[in-house]
């Protein structure tokens, strides 16, 4: 596949992906799709899916003309939701781009998203000044590049670079909520740092230290001060944690520690995780953000995506569990509107579930469910035969193992 595209080569590309309209179903060359699908098959649906409409559009410079803006207080949200949208979606399908096994063309197409996402001189040119908000999607898009750097940085022309690392740089200006936030921060200095830019030294690791600070014991960091009961654990501060700390590790033993225990705590968290997840998919709906859907569960995802789980979780399970929560999540009636656009809710259309800061953009952090697809083929998560989950084996009367709480030495 051409790296770089033409004009030409694009609106042939752009030809393919818009025929999936609503409903996603991106004809892959060489893959046949059927009722009978394996797991994976169904996992790249859901995948084009939730990239059709919205790379396309941006990548065409239309987004904000065609991107409906579903919110409680819509003029509020209105100019965040579509930075929101697309590095939430990348964040969750850059392992699977990266990969590049069975995602087509969409790489090339998230290229020219990206593209228009970034210059100034696009109608598509998205917000990272205004408000806090343009701070932590920065920080997915940083996340989003870090997972594939071969499929969305490096074919990027020296243009483009220079206009996404222009953009990032503007968001130094931000000052983070004492929270989850301040990995926002740390992740878009990480990635300056990655690719030669001089880093901030206290954006960057004010974030870590904190959250070490934070950490209560048997897998969870407190989200700020004191402990919320949420998925933010998932969301962002275990996924956030591992990637910087991949990146600056080697410079310092107490990175270097800090890492080997981030991973243990993953591990954990994960175990955790998979043990919240029904037959059916369904799982506690607590906290706030609960319409990211299947993003609740980015930290068992990225366990699987990193092979950290721990020996009690097979990946076979994993992937049992996650299919159940991703169907029961994207498949539900009402979860698309008419136009292929994800609707607020949880289990369908429920806008009674948003917070005021939930608009159309933020739902798509529900791609980072999809992790996995970063994983070859023939690994164990996809070609292992089917094993029941955790709840599936306790609650019909298999004798299994008492859970055990991890306890650092």
């Amino acid at each position: 596949m051409n790296k770089n595209p033409s004009r030409r080569d694009f609106v042939k590309i752009m030809a393919v992906a818009g025929a999936t309209g609503a409903s996603g179903n991106l004809q892959i060359q060489g893959a046949a799709r059927s009722a009978d699908s394996t797991a994976r098959e169904r996992w790249c649906r859901w995948a084009e899916r939730l990239a059709s409409p919205l790379l396309p559009a941006l990548a065409e410079r239309r987004l904000k003309a065609t991107m409906p803006v579903e919110a409680a207080q819509p003029e509020y949200n209105r100019s965040f939701t579509h930075l929101e949208g697309v590095a939430r979606l990348l964040c969750g399908l850059a392992p699977w781009l990266e990969l590049g096994r069975d995602c087509g063309d969409w790489p090339a197409v998230a290229r020219e998203a990206i593209d228009a996402a970034t210059d100034p001189q696009s109608p598509d040119f998205l917000n990272f000044t205004t408000g806090k908000q343009p701070l932590v999607d920065s920080a997915f898009l940083a996340q989003a590049f870090l997972r594939a750097p071969g499929a969305l940085w490096k074919p990027l022309p020296e243009r483009v670079r220079g206009q996404v690392i222009a953009c990032l740089k503007t968001t130094r200006g931000i000052k983070p909520w004492e929270n989850n936030w301040v990995l926002f921060a740390s992740m878009v200095e990480a990635f300056l740092h990655r690719v030669g830019e001089p880093r901030d030294e206290a954006r960057l690791t004010y974030g870590l230290r904190r959250h070490a600070e934070r950490y209560c014991g048997d897998g969870w960091y407190s989200d700020g001060p004191e402990f919320h009961t949420d998925y933010y654990n998932s969301y962002v501060i275990h996924p956030m944690l591992v990637e910087i700390l991949d990146l600056i590790a080697a410079e310092t033993e107490e990175w270097a520690q800090f890492r080997t225990k981030a991973f243990d705590r993953l591990a954990r968290y994960a175990e955790v995780q998979e043990r919240l997840i029904a037959p059916d998919g369904s799982y506690p709906v607590l906290g706030r953000s609960i319409t990211y859907r299947a993003g609740a569960f980015q930290g068992l995802a990225l366990a699987a995506l990193r092979r950290l789980l721990p020996s009690t979780l097979s990946p076979a399970q994993v992937r049992r569990a996650l299919t159940a929560v991703l169907h029961r999540t994207l498949e539900a009636p009402g979860t698309f509107d008419s136009a292929g656009w994800l609707r607020i809710g949880l289990a369908g259309a429920q806008p009674a579930l948003a917070e005021r800061y939930i608009s159309t953009g933020s739902l798509y952090l529900c791609s980072t469910g999809l992790l996995p697809l970063g994983l070859d083929l023939a690994d164990p998560f996809w070609s292992a035969p089917e094993v029941p989950t955790t709840w599936e084996k306790a609650w019909s009367g298999k004798d299994l193992p008492a859970d055990k709480a991890v306890r650092e030495k």
